[in-house]
């Protein structure tokens, strides 16, 4: 039986963390202020997608991805999970709580037990567990389920909760990071796993990673979050439709750029690449053309890391920009 999909919808979310009082290297206290994870967040996550949580370090993605797990609560504003027609607020809903898998970095495995007993405990816990999907999985990654977790390595520890996220086959099943540790033939057949199981038992997957490059090819959907706030949340193609490059000789490429916002730009002698926010018109593409300039689309990690840079990084490319167009325009 395939379950019908949960998606969520969350309308001005506030997650804040109280002040706290911490030793500091010299052995004195010092008490900081209370800090605010996510900040007015509006978002819908549509069911029965693979979904893309992108975010710099810090950003609110294992906040926002607790939150949907009922791991927390939010501070004010209003979080609904479920099937369509059928949201319900999560904390403390055990209805809600047994269809959503969320597997965190750690794996969230039972420490002082082989792994064999924290398999036993989610099969109990979800409905749709799916024990042969299950072993399978743990001989793909060479997981000794006699082993208690402390006695494996932390590449063989997110496997288990790989394994776990996969085979509970939760209607919203959510991967924060899982990743961490695994080698490169371990993720891809992780990725492929995903695509594989999800063709067959459609479900609502939320994938967090900043392998944002290997993932990518995953992903219908993508939230990036940015210091609490939802940046953007929009299907791949309309993501991919926000930037793009051009690459050829300066004078052509500046002409063509005129008048757009530039987002990145990089040089080798009087040949220069740069992005651009929006998509290329038929007058830009024509002319591109003409002068031989390249036009190329943007990898979503590329959009990912322009749309996200700091002020201080837009600075320094905007005067690295104005360097280059002074000495061209003193030449």
């Amino acid at each position: 039986m395939t379950p019908a999909p949960f998606g969520a919808r969350l309308d001005d979310v506030v997650v804040r963390f109280g002040a706290q009082r911490r030793m500091t290297a010299a052995g004195t206290t010092v008490k900081d202020d209370a800090t605010t994870a996510l900040d007015g967040v509006h978002l819908t996550v549509r069911p029965g997608v693979i979904t893309g949580v992108l975010g710099r370090n810090g950003a609110g993605k294992s906040t926002l991805l607790s939150l949907l797990a009922a791991f927390a609560r939010p501070t004010s504003g209003s979080l609904r999970v479920g099937p369509d027609g059928a949201l319900e607020e999560p904390w403390e809903n055990a209805w809600v709580t047994a269809n959503v898998q969320l597997v965190r970095e750690s794996g969230d495995l039972q420490d002082e037990e082989k792994v064999s007993e924290s398999l036993k405990y989610y099969a109990d816990l979800r409905p749709y567990w799916d024990a042969d999907l299950a072993g399978r999985l743990l001989d793909l990654f060479e997981v000794d389920v006699r082993k208690k977790p402390e006695a494996l390595s932390r590449g063989k520890r997110s496997a288990v909760g790989a394994t776990i996220g996969l085979a509970a086959r939760a209607p919203l099943t959510i991967f924060d990071e899982v990743y961490l540790g695994m080698d490169a033939p371990t993720r891809y057949a992780f990725y492929d796993e995903i695509l594989a199981d999800y063709a067959e038992h459609p479900r609502t997957i939320l994938l967090s990673s900043h392998l944002v490059e290997e993932v990518e090819r995953l992903f219908e959907d993508v939230v990036v979050l940015h210091r609490g706030k939802v940046l953007l949340a929009e299907t791949v193609e309309e993501m991919q439709g926000r930037g793009f490059s051009l690459t050829g000789p300066v004078a052509a490429v500046e002409e063509i750029a005129a008048g757009r916002r530039e987002l990145h730009r990089q040089r080798l002698g009087s040949t220069v690449q740069v992005t651009l926010e929006g998509a290329p018109d038929g007058t830009a593409a024509a002319a591109a053309r003409a002068a031989g300039v390249e036009i190329g689309s943007l990898p979503l990690q590329d959009l990912f890391v322009r749309l996200t840079q700091s002020p201080r990084d837009g600075a320094r490319a905007s005067a690295d920009a104005a360097g280059v167009r002074g000495g061209e325009a003193g030449r």
